[in-house]
């Protein structure tokens, strides 16, 4: 993913982010000329409380380099009316598991790669200096901010403290002495600066999204190292909110990141490296398979104060959610062989059960536990027979998870009146859920008390999940029971029969020859696909009936960067994702394609073949599922190398050419489904 000096202009550098993190829901990222477009981006965004209270910390650190007295500035900076042209010295940028920018001034050459320091709010920016026959001296500018990284310091006038040792400099900004800011260079001097503020950096992604685009930063000081002629200089910068950044080797930082995700690549099985000679092919394949993984691990996070590992949803802004853990837990994790990091995901999942709901979320102010999800308790089902079929680890599911999924088919049946859930098991043997206020499924885009896709009643998904979730206990429950399993596990049989029953009956609109998405509710969504796509579908993959309803989802739905979240034609349907918050919460789940929902399809394909008796359709199936996986790959290693953010997928997309990527630029589920999809 390397971007050569032609590509390199505004109009593609503003657009092409990067992103790496820490493990612990730190991050930074810009764009790939280093101009930050958003209120999100940062070289150090820290978690006060990992994985939450994230904090801007240090947005920029701005170079200029002097050569015999000639003064070129290498950053970009955005204000209204003006852009600072040092993407012009960039001569190329290239991001595999780090970014490294290389630049060009007359003779010289500067090489910066930018690294976090893994567990850690710690992050480098390391400098390779080749020199030509010049009195050289590079000046290094930090530019701070000290805020909630949701919120914005405009107008702003910041009070900054500073204690200088040597290279190492402590600051106190805006009283937080709590939380004190540490740098250091590894070379040169530091020249303190009074009250040098940085007015009105200006945000073109924060004014499309409907948002006051402009806000106040401050430079503490500059560092100014000497470079003699010809000399070679590996230069390092460090900002931490440790204090003991003197015990950090510059270099070894580098190299530890790198070992990891070398370890991770190695660990996952993907790549063959005892196979010399590979083909073109399967170099380009080991190749895509890195790329997977290194954005995989972005979303793999730990929390301390639960001693567990979790999983973010997706960045900038999104936290750990249960339900997008939850659809990322395969591709994430039991495609990439990291099983005991899995254990903890589904422990962190399960360990605030409350009345048979998981967290659907926690509070970045207090860590609570939020309950607003009617489904994310049902996908758990689907992740443990997951887990179990990676794995066999029938131990720990019987002593750690099992208990907790009884619990959850016992208050689902009971009926659970808890956070406006409203879930209640009805007659029919169908789940019920919600209210017309309450978004308590994945589509859940609410602006103040208005819900945009208000999905009450007996919504197609949950009930697809609950059949799902009695089938995999009607198993679980013979190996498990000591006493009793014959009478348990006949009792959940007989449950998810009704519930098939009910459903088969109920759901089908055979006028749409598709199924409705809540009962009651004719617009034609992709949630139908989970009655296919589960371990145990609620309908037959091989009927009459499957066939319709894949039918419709690819006429209407389906397109190569993923799933319409509603068919054109349908009353509301939105196909471009952009305005103020309302508009975009307007049409999130009104059109919109999501990537992760390819998932679905791709599972429902394979539960047809699955069950196809017809040897002649089965081989048409198959043809299909490989004409899909092709497509996908290609479409999304385009994605992975030249759009949106390098080295991740976004969130979703527009549903019209050219398919722009929107929403949160690096999202968890998208990359797994994709991923799994490719190499599963």
């Amino acid at each position: 993913m390397k971007f050569e000096k032609k590509d390199l202009g505004l109009d593609k550098g503003l657009k092409n982010e990067w992103i790496i993190t820490n493990g612990i829901g730190g991050y930074a990222s810009s764009t790939i000329i280093g101009a930050n477009t958003r209120k999100y981006h940062g070289l150090l965004v820290s978690p006060l409380s990992a994985p939450g209270r994230r904090y801007l910390i240090l947005s920029k650190l701005d170079e200029s380099i002097i050569l015999d007295g000639r003064k070129y500035d290498l950053y970009t900076n955005v204000c209204k009316n003006y852009i600072s042209q040092g993407f012009n010295y960039l001569e190329s940028f290239q991001k595999e598991i780090l970014p490294v920018f290389k630049y060009k001034v007359e003779d010289t050459e500067i090489t910066k790669t930018v690294c976090m320091k893994y567990g850690q709010n710690t992050v480098e920016v390391y400098y390779k200096i080749r020199n030509g026959n010049h009195n050289t001296k590079i000046m290094l500018a930090p530019i701070f901010n000290y805020r909630d990284f949701h919120s914005m310091n405009t107008n702003h006038q910041f009070e900054i403290m500073q204690e200088i040792k040597a290279n190492k400099i402590k600051l106190v900004i805006d009283k937080n002495v709590s939380h004190p800011v540490y740098m250091k260079t590894s070379d040169g001097k530091y020249i303190q600066h009074i009250n040098d503020m940085f007015y009105n950096m200006f945000y073109i992604e924060e004014e499309k999204r409907g948002f006051f685009p402009e806000e106040n930063h401050i430079v503490s000081g500059v560092f100014e190292i000497e470079i003699a002629p010809n000399e070679e200089k590996d230069i390092s910068f460090i900002c931490s909110m440790e204090e003991n950044i003197d015990e950090i080797n510059p270099k070894g930082l580098i190299n530890s990141e790198i070992i990891r995700i070398n370890n991770v690549f190695n660990e996952s099985g993907l790549i063959d490296n005892g196979k010399d000679n590979k083909s073109k092919e399967e170099q380009e394949k080991d190749e895509l398979a890195r790329l997977y993984m290194i954005a995989a691990d972005n979303f793999v996070v730990y929390r301390p104060t639960f001693g567990l590992h979790t999983l973010i949803a997706g960045y900038p802004w999104f936290l750990d959610w249960g339900r997008d853990a939850l659809i990322s837990f395969e591709g994430l994790l039991l495609v990439t062989r990291r099983y005991q990091i899995a254990k903890e995901i589904l422990l962190t999942c399960t360990r605030d059960i409350k009345y048979g709901l998981l967290p659907n979320g926690y509070s970045e102010i207090d860590n609570s536990p939020l309950y607003n999800s009617a489904d994310s308790s049902l996908l758990l089902f689907e992740q443990v027979q997951k887990y179990l079929e990676y794995t066999a680890d029938d131990k720990f599911i019987k002593e750690n998870i099992y208990p907790k999924l009884k619990l959850i088919i016992e208050h689902y049946s009971n009926g659970i009146d808890f956070d406006n859930n409203n879930i209640h098991l009805e007659e029919d043997g169908l789940i019920s859920s919600g209210t017309e206020s309450t978004q308590n499924t994945w589509m859940d885009a609410k602006y103040g008390d208005f819900a945009f896709t208000p999905r009450n009643g007996k919504a197609v998904e949950i009930n697809a999940l609950w059949y799902n979730a009695l089938k995999i206990m009607e198993v679980l429950s013979k190996k498990y029971e000591k006493v009793g399993k014959r009478i348990l596990s006949k009792k959940y049989s007989e449950m998810a029969e009704k519930c098939r029953t009910a459903f088969n009956e109920k759901f089908y609109n055979a006028k749409k020859k598709c199924l409705y998405d809540v009962l009651g509710d004719s617009k034609v969504r992709p949630n139908q696909l989970f009655s296919l796509s589960l371990t145990y579908p609620v309908i037959n993959p091989s009927s009459e009936m499957a066939s319709n309803i894949i039918n419709v989802v690819e006429k209407k739905l389906l397109n190569n960067y993923g799933l319409k979240t509603l068919a054109k034609g349908e009353k509301n349907y939105v196909d471009v994702y952009e305005g103020d918050g309302f508009r975009r919460d307007a049409s999130y789940h009104q059109g919109i394609t999501w990537p992760w929902l390819l998932g679905l399809y791709y599972n429902s394909l394979r539960n047809m073949s699955v069950f196809e008796k017809d040897k002649e359709k089965k081989k048409e199936i198959s043809l299909k599922i490989n004409d899909f996986k092709k497509r996908t790959e290609n479409t999304f290693k385009k994605e992975l190398q030249e759009n949106g953010c390098i080295g991740s997928i976004s969130e979703l997309y527009d549903s019209k050419t050219p398919y722009l990527p929107k929403g949160a630029f690096a999202q968890g589920w998208s990359v797994a489904e994709v991923f799994r999809i490719i190499f599963g």
